[in-house]
């Protein structure tokens, strides 16, 4: 009889460590799912991974600090554009292994320490700097802020003609606001107007084979565009907007 209470007893305490046991085990591991969900950290390192441009890995501190080393300042302009009173920077940025290759235009705007933070880069504003013959397709080329306007002005007489673009932030777009051509052929001169928001695109011809030289105008009302900053190309936007619309 003794034996078998023993025994009893023996069961019941190793059921009883048994069943502690388990249920620390459990406890220790849904605290480590808690603190430690592998699910949540790789979503975690993906977004930064997808925010992250990898020509531009320091986004906020001095304009030294945000400017990679491998490119050199070709323009830079100052003035408040996104409207909190605090004087931004606007930089165009070549290659310094490759000042013919592609530039890049960054939008740097100013902090309350007066550190800059890294808001905007586009690969694609400006047009190539250079043609195949190795001359420049605009000089001067001239960059501006004004009453939060971003302006760039590129001009040539011949062939190319001048170049205006506008942009603007509305709400945390910078916005393609203006486009203004100008080009002079034999005979006549040629004026565009553009203005993506509000889908009006105007066309002003000038005969100089007149001697009054008289001018005609042409309205043309298309469809309401948002063309961003980051992937704009204004060269290449007004040339499309001239081919699709019957401009003669």
């Amino acid at each position: 009889m003794k034996n078998i209470k023993k025994t009893a007893l023996l069961l019941i305490i190793i059921f009883t460590y048994s069943c502690t046991k388990n249920t620390d085990q459990q406890h220790h591991i849904n605290k480590k799912e808690r603190f430690s969900d592998p699910t949540v950290n790789n979503t975690v390192s993906e977004n930064k991974s997808e925010n992250k441009n990898p020509d531009f890995p320091i986004t906020e501190g001095r304009v030294s600090d945000i400017i990679p080393k491998k490119f050199e300042i070709q323009y830079e302009t100052e003035g408040d554009i996104n409207g909190d009173g605090l004087p931004d920077n606007v930089i165009v940025l070549r290659q310094k292994s490759d000042t013919l290759s592609s530039r890049t235009v960054i939008v740097l705007l100013k902090n309350k320490d007066h550190s800059f933070r890294l808001d905007k880069i586009s690969p694609n504003l400006l047009p190539a700097e250079y043609n195949e013959a190795g001359y420049k397709k605009y000089d001067p080329e001239d960059i501006s802020i004004e009453k939060g306007i971003l302006s760039v002005n590129l001009y040539n007489p011949a062939p190319y003609g001048n170049l205006f673009f506008n942009f603007k932030y509305l709400n945390r777009d910078l916005v393609l606001t203006y486009i203004e051509t100008y080009n002079a052929g034999a005979g006549s001169h040629q004026s565009l107007y553009y203005e993506p928001l509000k889908g009006k695109f105007i066309q002003e011809v000038t005969n100089t084979m007149e001697e009054e030289m008289p001018s005609e105008t042409k309205s043309f009302r298309i469809k309401k565009q948002k063309f961003l900053f980051e992937n704009s190309s204004p060269e290449d936007i007004i040339s499309k907007v001239y081919s699709e619309n019957d401009v003669l």
